[in-house]
């Protein structure tokens, strides 16, 4: 299984800036030194909390202090931009990484940039649709291409250069839990990134999301891996569960109750377990369960991606919404927890130490262990073997 982290950014809006990207990118560098698979930011334009406007120029800077670890754009908000102008430049990410670049692609989430660009709401996804396509012609043919389109046009355009990875290198799209994202994804053979628990009364159940995913593929000649399949949420770890509670409290208050509350359609009615439900009584605790956050202890996580893996019938990897809830040493201590021991477990890195470390307190139990005082026991081999590492004669 694969492990990677999301930034939005999310900054309060009275800090430092450059302070606040000094610390993103040193994030990227810790995520690699503890082994985690992906790092994927996201563009945004407006509203003040995410403040990294272009992923490509954000991963650039990143790829020089990082050799491994893949990064990814999360989404570029192909409504916005040229679509020439994002193969050119998400080509030149890709060989600025030597090959390690995740092209992350979507039609914008955040409705103060929908307000910035009046960008009417439903040409958003016909408008990410066509750039799609115009895109991967790009990238996949070495001939000028034409294309004549309702939203753009091109005439005998073409890339100097292609991606350092070939054919191409992967496409990801975040898919909300809607059929219509799902058979999306699964149509135009994306890497799909879902909400581990979709908020929307519409959704999939994650049970039957890769079935629609794969299907849509099948229907149209693409081709899915569930290996590529990553589920997506927010994960806080501490040594206790309370320790963890009480270190997010604050944090994640302020951010249900004063940002995501502020720029969502639905205000904080998307976080309230029904209709009926007092903003006041809108907690961390009842967000916990109906977002199906992960926080506690490193055991609490492994049990809770356990279940989430069950349930989806199989997944490739998780993703780790990053947020600043708290210090950044508390932070990079849970980022620490994680890599340390719930990683490894998915990762089956763990599995021979354990079952060691089982048929050795079992070797104690029953006196088989060899003391240097050879008090506990005279001898506990095989009186007819005389070493493993030589054979008397």
């Amino acid at each position: 299984m694969d492990f990677s982290l999301f930034m939005m950014p999310l900054h309060t809006p009275s800090e430092n800036p450059s302070l606040a990207y000094k610390r993103d990118l040193d994030l990227i560098s810790y995520a690699e030194d503890l082994g985690f698979d992906e790092f994927w930011v996201g563009e945004h334009h407006s509203a003040a909390w995410e403040t990294i406007p272009s992923p490509e120029m954000f991963l650039a800077a990143a790829s020089q202090r990082t050799s491994k670890i893949k990064l990814g754009t999360s989404m570029i908000s192909l409504p916005f931009h040229h679509p020439f102008n994002v193969a050119e430049r998400i080509t030149f990410l890709d060989h600025l990484t030597e090959g390690r670049t995740l092209f992350g692609i979507g039609r914008c989430s955040l409705p103060t940039d929908v307000k910035l660009y009046q960008i009417p709401y439903n040409d958003l996804q016909p408008m990410m649709e066509e750039s799609l396509e115009i895109i991967s012609l790009l990238l996949e043919n070495d001939d000028p291409i034409s294309y004549k389109g309702k939203y753009w046009s091109i005439k005998d355009m073409a890339l100097q250069l292609k991606s350092y990875q070939r054919p191409k290198m992967p496409i990801a799209i975040a898919c909300s839990g809607s059929e219509k994202s799902l058979e999306f994804a699964g149509s135009n053979g994306l890497k799909a990134l879902s909400l581990a628990k979709p908020p929307g009364p519409s959704s999939i159940p994650l049970s039957n999301q890769w079935d629609v995913i794969s299907n849509a593929a099948d229907r149209t000649g693409k081709n899915v891996d569930r290996n590529e399949w990553e589920l997506v949420t927010y994960v806080y770890l501490a040594d206790t569960k309370k320790q963890a509670m009480d270190d997010i409290e604050s944090g994640a208050h302020r951010d249900i109750h004063e940002y995501f509350s502020t720029i969502s359609d639905n205000g904080i009615d998307q976080y309230k377990n029904s209709k009926d439900q007092h903003e006041d009584d809108v907690t961390v605790s009842s967000v916990i369960n109906k977002r199906s956050w992960i926080i506690g202890t490193p055991d609490d996580a492994i049990k809770e991606i356990e279940k989430l893996e069950k349930e989806a019938g199989g997944i490739g990897g998780l993703m780790i919404t990053t947020h600043e809830w708290v210090s950044e040493s508390k932070s990079k201590y849970s980022a620490e927890l994680f890599a340390r021991y719930v990683m490894p477990h998915f990762r089956g890195h763990t599995a021979d130490l354990k079952r060691e470390w089982a048929r050795t307190k079992k070797d104690s139990k029953d006196g088989k262990l060899a003391h240097a005082s050879g008090k506990k026991v005279e001898n506990p081999f095989d009186k007819n073997h005389k070493s493993n590492i030589h054979t008397k004669k």
